[in-house]
């Protein structure tokens, strides 16, 4: 059985890649299944992953980290593959209907009944968020730092390191991608591939606050 509590404490954000290393394309392929059948409240999926993989598209990315974000610039220009995890705009209906042909065509509703059920109830949270609590936008980028996570346990497991980043010019990344004319913008970037010699950050142990003052056992 693989001992998931050994995989998350050996891993960690790495602070420099090793630029000749790359990831290969079987892993690659396992680390967007990770992203593609990530969890999502009401299976809502409201996102769209960037993932770059030339130096070329590297480039591009790194464009945002300059300034005060400049410390992640050689993060994203030295790693193997950067991924941009974007949120939707909104849950608009052509979307939620296509979440919903989709579930239909992998023979998730056994009867119409099942469908409509599933279409009111992910209709209501919706509603809720957009009309209600009037947080869609924070509901969404919640959904994509679920994707983050699976992402970065998953790159641990394959033996690839990875930092998460959002020290970056939302604005100049979203220009330079293009992303507002899709209706989606950028959230947060995870930098994978393989540490470099030159990592500080390899080297220090972990730390974390004990188990007593994050843990309530009822």
């Amino acid at each position: 059985m693989t001992d998931i509590a050994c995989i998350v404490k050996s891993r960690y954000s790495t602070k420099a890649y090793d630029p000749e290393r790359r990831i290969d394309a079987e892993r690659v392929r396992q680390l967007q299944t990770l992203l593609r059948f990530a969890p999502s409240s009401t299976n809502s999926q409201p996102w769209h992953f960037v993932i770059a993989a030339t130096t070329d598209a590297r480039e591009n990315i790194a464009r945002a980290c300059t300034g005060p974000y400049g410390a992640n610039e050689a993060k994203v220009l030295n790693a193997s593959h950067v991924v941009v995890l974007c949120a939707r705009n909104d849950l608009d209906e052509e979307h939620l209907q296509r979440v919903l042909q989709q579930e239909q065509e992998d023979g998730r509703f056994k009867r119409e009944s099942d469908r409509e059920t599933v279409q009111r109830v992910r209709g209501f949270y919706v509603d809720m968020h957009r009309n209600g609590l009037n947080d869609m936008q924070h509901w969404m980028e919640k959904q994509v730092y679920l994707a983050l996570g699976f992402l970065l346990l998953g790159a641990a497991s394959l033996e690839i390191d990875a930092t998460p980043i959002e020290g970056f010019d939302r604005g100049i990344l979203d220009e330079t991608l293009g992303l507002g004319d899709r209706g989606l913008r950028s959230v947060v970037l995870a930098a994978l591939g393989y540490r470099s010699a030159d990592d500080f950050n390899a080297a220090l142990p972990k730390s974390r606050l004990p188990e007593d003052e994050l843990f309530t056992l009822l």
